[in-house]
């Protein structure tokens, strides 16, 4: 996975992606004992114990937001495979954009992939929320690019972030009031 992470955004389109798939199992193949290197098709099992779900509250919470007019866009660090994971879970009929690195060509910190999601949404960057899990990605890029953020700390720790997507459109809704 650490592999992944580093190259992800080499994936551009599905040439790329097969090649970053193809450099992962050999990553993998190579982690193995020697004595397990040669057994199946490794990449296959690879790609079959990915197992992508959305979090339980996120399909209700996008509508909700929807229906209070505001745009959703999912701003990741990912490769073009994105776009299916997010079809397959059902969430690209509740969303107004998909912006991922891979496709812009800087990640998050970097305030680029913050004003392409603006342009996406067209909206201003005072106008915007960006809800993230990560302080120094999410957050602070979010920031630099001149939105306001909001932590998503699904722990409990952090008293200052909200632990759920549940009561998210009920504070948009109050803001907007």
């Amino acid at each position: 996975m650490a592999y992944y992470r580093a190259h992800h955004d080499e994936a551009t389109g599905s040439v790329e992606l097969d090649d970053l798939r193809d450099r992962c199992t050999e990553v993998l193949r190579g982690a193995l004992p020697e004595h397990a290197r040669g057994a199946g098709d490794l990449r296959a099992a690879l790609l079959a114990s990915l197992r992508f779900r959305s979090y339980p509250e996120a399909p209700d919470v996008l509508a909700a937001l929807g229906e209070l007019g505001v745009k959703r866009v999912v701003v990741s660090n990912w490769d073009v495979s994105l776009r299916e994971v997010l079809a397959r879970t059902g969430l690209t009929p509740l969303l107004d954009g998909v912006v991922i690195s891979a496709e812009v060509g800087a990640s998050k910190p970097d305030p680029a992939i913050f004003e392409r999601a603006l342009a996406v949404a067209g909206v201003a960057a005072d106008e915007a929320l960006h809800v993230g899990d990560t302080l120094d990605v999410d957050l602070a890029g979010a920031r630099a690019a001149g939105l306001r953020a909001l932590h998503l700390d699904r722990s409990g720790a952090d008293d200052s972030a909200i632990a759920s997507l549940t009561g998210l459109p009920g504070l948009v809704h109050s803001t907007l009031s």
